[in-house]
């Protein structure tokens, strides 16, 4: 059986420090797909070296962009990664095993391995963080927002072989996005019109906290995995914060147009 082909698709925005390495990570694919939301720096010019499909799309959420380069794709499998992820070598021979003979499953979880702080995490929630990222066209579609999931319509393995994750350049940036995408959270939490705020407020971080830092092991990692757990728990608590605020500000502007009318 002829081995499978693959199309990569990397989404991109201003990241001429991160895209050559994940250019060269994947250069092994049958072709790479680049949406980009036009980006002011390099990041375009260091992606042609590599593929003539590179687009420019003005960003209209990560729901929307996953399923538009996923369209543009040409081929029956498709890899999915972000700008700061890397295949290691010996995920990358897993892959090649099951893609020479893939009539079994419709898509592979890959482990991520994050580099935080100066150290790979190896315990608490960040690992093994499995992501579905090698998929059947056919058979994945992106849901929810604002962290896009990759809905599938088949049978999913899970591999042995680490994918690299080099997240955040330090705890300034790491709360930037937090800061981020907790406003994109709390718009799609108000949304589906989630309730018991204050209870929510006071027991879902404290929970991940616990979770992270005592069920799932992630003392070990050290101060690293501290930190880790407790911004996870920070995040969590920054959501809901917001849907508050949003919920009262919106209740005040009524308030206020009741008592001027």
């Amino acid at each position: 059986m002829a081995k499978a082909r693959v199309s990569a698709c990397v989404m991109t925005f201003n990241n001429e420090d991160l895209i050559q390495d994940c250019m060269e990570n994947v250069k092994w694919a049958d072709e790479i797909i680049v949406v980009d939301s036009y980006s002011t720096d390099k990041t375009v010019d260091i992606c042609r070296k590599y593929t003539d499909r590179v687009y420019q799309r003005k960003w209209p959420g990560f729901q929307d962009q996953s399923n538009y380069i996923v369209s543009l794709a040409n081929y029956e499998w498709i890899l999915f990664m972000d700008v700061d992820e890397r295949i290691s070598p010996e995920l990358y021979e897993e892959i090649q095993s099951y893609l020479k003979d893939n009539s079994n499953w419709d898509g592979f979880y890959f482990p991520r391995r994050t580099f935080y702080l100066g150290k790979w995490i190896n315990y608490g929630e960040w690992y093994p963080a499995y992501d579905l990222l090698l998929y059947r066209k056919n058979k994945g579609k992106w849901v929810k927002e604002p962290h896009a999931t990759l809905e599938l319509n088949g049978r999913a393995k899970y591999l042995k072989n680490d994918v690299f994750h080099y997240t955040y350049k330090n705890l300034s940036h790491q709360l930037e996005t937090i800061d981020k995408y907790t406003d994109m959270s709390a718009v799609e939490m108000d949304k589906k019109g989630v309730k018991s705020i204050t209870l929510q407020l006071i027991f879902r971080p404290l929970f991940r906290f616990i979770k992270g830092y005592f069920f799932k092991r992630g003392f070990l990692d050290g101060v690293p995995g501290l930190i880790a757990a407790t911004t996870t728990s920070f995040y969590v608590f920054m959501k809901y914060a917001k849907l508050w605020e949003s919920r009262t500000k919106n209740q005040s502007r009524i308030d206020t147009n009741k008592h001027e009318k």
